[in-house]
């Protein structure tokens, strides 16, 4: 079994944790209260700036066949991911220039961006984010919200481009050849890091 393989069948209980979380479960109805949603929505976009500089950081490091992945990643979440948050705030009144992260986000970047010192360690610490994203679209998308603000989060992250991006990272970790117990380790805490992440502040 490969290193991401593993990840899968370590992490498919964390996700079905984060389906039974009532932020998600709001999210897959489309009757999530607004203001949780808003709250959210500020919280991920100053994690996604983050985001990409772990991706950058990465990308320093990385060698030639994953330097582009890396790249094309950090511009992906720096234009396209980030500009869905604008779209979706605007129509729930976030402030996004003045939110200040909450104690989640907080942990959760400085995670990432400590992981990423190292270049394997910082692909397995930033993979239940691409993963985890995936397989919850999917799993939403199954029966979506009819809802369309909730319902355009969900075709977000069930789009097979971004299943794509994700089965690359895991295919990246597989060559990056990681301790896999180190790996493992990183990735649960990731994990956890998303559970945390949908109790807004």
């Amino acid at each position: 079994m490969t290193v991401s393989a593993k990840l899968h069948a370590i992490g498919r209980p964390l996700v079905e944790a984060q389906l039974a979380h009532p932020t998600v479960v709001g999210i897959g109805r489309g009757d999530l209260a607004e203001p949780v949603f808003r709250s959210w929505l500020e919280q991920d976009y100053l994690f996604l700036h983050d985001y990409v500089r772990v991706f950058a950081r990465l990308a320093w490091q990385a060698p030639p066949e994953h330097l582009g992945d890396l790249v094309d990643l950090a511009h992906a979440t720096f234009h396209d991911e980030l500009d869905l948050h604008r779209s979706l705030s605007a129509g729930f009144g976030a402030d996004l220039d003045g939110a200040v992260k909450g104690p989640a986000c907080a942990a959760y970047t400085a995670f990432l961006l400590e992981s990423a010192g190292s270049y394997a360690d910082g692909l397995a610490a930033l993979y239940p984010c691409m993963w985890g994203y995936s397989t919850l679209g999917q799993i939403l998308a199954e029966n979506p919200p009819v809802e369309p603000r909730y319902r355009a989060w969900v075709d977000t992250y069930a789009d097979p481009g971004f299943a794509a991006l994700a089965a690359r990272i895991g295919q990246m970790i597989d060559e990056a050849d990681p301790d896999p117990a180190r790996a493992e380790a990183l990735f649960v805490e990731g994990m956890r890091h998303e559970l945390a992440f949908w109790e807004v502040p």
